[in-house]
C-alpha cells in the first residue's frame, strides 16, 4: 500500500478509536492492531500517541478547503445559507460519534495543544461561513469574531441535537439558517 494510504487508514481508524472511548483509554498499539500494522508504522507516520490524536481532532473539526466548492456561489443568500448550513448538518450527522468525540476534546479539554487546534478549525470554519455568504475578501478581525461566534452557536447547537437529543435536525437547520441570516444582514455590517 502507498503511503498516503497507508497513513490514511491508520487515521481512519484512529478516528474510529477516539470515538468510541477517551483518549487515556486508546493507545497506539490498540490503533496499530485495529489498522493491521505494526505500532512502529504509527509512530513512524504521527510520531507520539498525543500527536496522532491531534491530527484526529484536526481531521474532525477542520472544514475542508474544498468543502466550499459545491456551494451555490451566485445564488441569493437565503440559498447559499441554506447550503452551508446543510452541509454543516449532513457532516457531523454521519459523523456524530467522532465529531461529538473531536468537539469534546476526548477528556484533553484544557490541553494547549488539543485547545490550539480546536482553536484553528474554529478559524477555518469561521473563514469558510464568511466565505459562503461572499463576506471572505479581507475581512476585518471583528467580523471574523463575529463569524467564529456563530461558529460556536453551530457547535452547541449541533451538540443540542445529536448529544442531548433535545432539538431535531429540522430545528437545529431552522435556528442556524435564521441566525446566519440575521447576522449576515443585522449584525455583520457593523464589524467595518
Amino acid at each position: 500500500m502507498e503511503p498516503d494510504s497507508r497513513r490514511g487508514e491508520i487515521l481512519t481508524v484512529a478516528v474510529r478509536l477516539f470515538s468510541r472511548r477517551p483518549y487515556s483509554e486508546v493507545s497506539t498499539t490498540d490503533v496499530a492492531h485495529a489498522a493491521g500494522v505494526a505500532r512502529g508504522l504509527v509512530n513512524h507516520y504521527f510520531g507520539t500517541k498525543k500527536d496522532l490524536y491531534l491530527e484526529v481532532v484536526r481531521v474532525m473539526l477542520t472544514v475542508p478547503r474544498d468543502a466550499l466548492e459545491g456551494m451555490p456561489a451566485d445564488e441569493p443568500l437565503e440559498r447559499r445559507v441554506d447550503a452551508i448550513v446543510s452541509w454543516f448538518l449532513d457532516v457531523v450527522s454521519r459523523h456524530s460519534t467522532s465529531w461529538l468525540a473531536a468537539i469534546n476534546a476526548g477528556g484533553m479539554a484544557g490541553d494547549a495543544q488539543v485547545d490550539g487546534v480546536i482553536a484553528e478549525a474554529i478559524d477555518v470554519a469561521a473563514d469558510s461561513v464568511l466565505d459562503a455568504v461572499g463576506l471572505g475578501v479581507e475581512p476585518s478581525e471583528a467580523l471574523r469574531g463575529m463569524a467564529r461566534s456563530y461558529v460556536g452557536l453551530a457547535v452547541f447547537t449541533g451538540r443540542e441535537w445529536l448529544q442531548r437529543g433535545v432539538l431535531s435536525r429540522e430545528q437545529v437547520h431552522a435556528l442556524l439558517a435564521a441566525s446566519l441570516l440575521a447576522l449576515v444582514s443585522d449584525v455583520f455590517p457593523q464589524a467595518g
